[in-house]
């Protein structure tokens, strides 16, 4: 069989599984991507039916799924809300990253991996997954809710450390001296401020660069310039997602509203690849080692991702089924976890945490809408009411006395 025949064949039948998969995940109410890793395991290395001529199209596909996802997330965010989420959730923000990056760190430590492993597997159970929240937010019909800003706020902060941590760990992952690393990290922190100022300065001025109301020129000219803006990162070790992140929060007004609905069916199938070229590049033995610490870490962090939510909820006045509904909503771990876990495994710096990641974004990602549907049970309203009742009636007590 001839190799473009095969190549189509294998594409294929990938994408029509993926689309049978999708579909099932919405009927059964839980994100698709758990599917599309394990699809991507079934057909990988050590897998029942390997792919063959298909590998190369899934890797580009999986690089352009991620240019995709960062940028789409930066469209989501105008720089006013930007600005003002930073303000709003500063603390938050620090309590997020101690609280989720720590135990990811300790992990790390603790299985004897080294401190560069210790700072990629932080960021893995540090960061929320934008996508599967916005998702799970939507379904639920949340979007209006008072706790939602307060979520908003946690996620843009994380989207926009990422544009730091993504280049210190390129930096220690590279292996190059004090001086070579030191002076990557700088420019590489440089550029995006120089990006982030121009975004937050003259995004206006770029948007004017586009036709808003002319699909196909708006569509080619913003993939372009995320293309071109992430391969630029890529080459001074930005990461070509922080770059594309940053394009996204550029385009404001109409615009970024059009590029959303012109670029969302472009994200939905190469965000879909990326998952699965990240599943086919895991052996699904190598899982098997991992699966006791992945499920203990993934329990410890759905706590305490639970605890960053609910207090910062409570900082910002909201009421207690708010603080629960607002700590649920944050515990699924998404494309984030697993851009540092290839950032790191394609460095080789432990084997195996691109298993352990694997693992532990699939228990998170199907957890956390569990979860956040968890709220809406009547079990759970009563039990909120009975300890309500139970506190009111303390207080009441220690008045009298």
């Amino acid at each position: 069989m001839h190799d473009a025949a095969l190549l189509l064949i294998e594409v294929g039948a990938v994408l029509l599984g993926l689309s049978l998969l999708s579909r099932f995940a919405d009927k059964i109410g839980i994100s698709a991507i758990p599917l599309y890793l394990i699809a991507g395991l079934a057909f990988g290395v050590g897998g029942f039916a390997p792919l063959d001529a298909g590998n190369e199209f899934f890797r580009f596909g999986s690089e352009l799924g991620v240019i995709l996802l960062l940028a789409m997330l930066g469209l989501e965010y105008s720089p006013t809300e930007l600005i003002t989420s930073l303000k709003r959730s500063r603390l938050a923000g620090i309590l997020d990253a101690v609280l989720n990056a720590l135990p990811g760190a300790a992990c790390a430590l603790i299985l004897g991996w080294g401190p560069i492993a210790a700072v990629a597997l932080a960021g893995i159970t540090w960061v929320s997954s934008s996508g599967v929240i916005a998702k799970v937010l939507r379904d639920l019909r949340r979007l209006g809710n008072r706790e939602t800003p307060t979520i908003l706020s946690i996620l843009v902060i994380e989207d926009l450390a990422m544009a730091f941590y993504l280049p210190v760990l390129s930096a220690l992952v590279i292996g190059a001296g004090f001086l070579a690393g030191a002076t990557a990290l700088v420019v590489a922190v440089l550029v995006v401020v120089v990006i982030l100022y121009v975004a937050l300065r003259h995004g206006k001025v770029i948007s004017r660069l586009f036709a808003a109301h002319h699909p196909e020129s708006l569509l080619l000219g913003v993939l372009g310039l995320t293309m071109l803006v992430a391969g630029v990162a890529q080459q001074v070790n930005v990461s070509a997602a922080v770059g594309a992140f940053l394009v996204g929060i550029a385009l404001s007004g109409r615009v970024a509203h059009n590029s959303q609905q012109l670029l969302a069916p472009l994200r939905d199938l190469f965000a879909a690849v990326f998952f699965v070229f990240f599943g086919l590049s895991t052996e699904p033995a190598s899982i098997l080692p991992v699966l006791l610490p992945a499920a203990i870490l993934a329990v410890v962090t759905i706590a305490t991702k639970t605890l960053t939510g609910y207090r910062a909820a409570a900082a910002a006045g909201i009421g207690i089924p708010g603080r629960w509904r607002t700590g649920f909503a944050l515990t699924p771990r998404g494309e984030f976890s697993i851009v540092i876990a290839g950032l790191a495994a394609g460095s080789g710096i432990e084997p195996r945490l691109a298993p352990l990641a694997t693992a532990y974004v699939l228990l998170t990602v199907v957890a956390g809408p569990l979860l956040a549907r968890m709220t809406d049970t009547a079990w759970f309203r009563r039990l909120l009411a009975a300890r309500g009742t139970r506190a009111a009636t303390i207080a009441q007590s220690v008045d009298g006395h």
